[in-house]
């Protein structure tokens, strides 16, 4: 999935020790530039994508998988992402064109059974 905004705040990088060694998360919250702008808080694991160029206020789109996963009878969510693409709006996807309508009656494109 894929998901376009601006950065508002990248969140203190946590790090650990876990059973397979050493481990760092960074989190950032993504506003989107829809008509009623939604913020997604979106953790990066690991040193897959470079971060540098996620800095507040720009815009990027973010390739993510949702995964919950259950501890304790609570259910936790997690957005991870994956890939992100930096500058504009890249990768979202392009508007779509005006249907045509074909109304000519009695013409090829009536179809209608009155």
């Amino acid at each position: 999935m894929d998901i376009s905004g601006k950065i508002l705040t990248m969140l203190p990088l946590q790090t650990g020790q876990g059973k397979n060694g050493q481990w760092k998360k960074q989190d950032f919250i993504l506003e989107t530039g829809d008509q009623y702008p939604k913020k997604v808080c979106i953790a990066v694991w690991g040193d897959k994508i470079d971060m540098r160029s996620v800095v507040p206020g720009a815009q990027v789109t973010v390739s993510f998988d949702v995964e919950s996963r259950e501890f304790n009878g609570r259910w936790y969510t997690d957005i991870r992402a994956w890939k992100i693409v930096t500058g504009g709006q890249a990768g979202a996807p392009a508007s779509e064109p005006a249907p045509t309508f074909h109304n000519a009656p009695g013409g090829a494109d009536d179809d209608l059974p009155f």
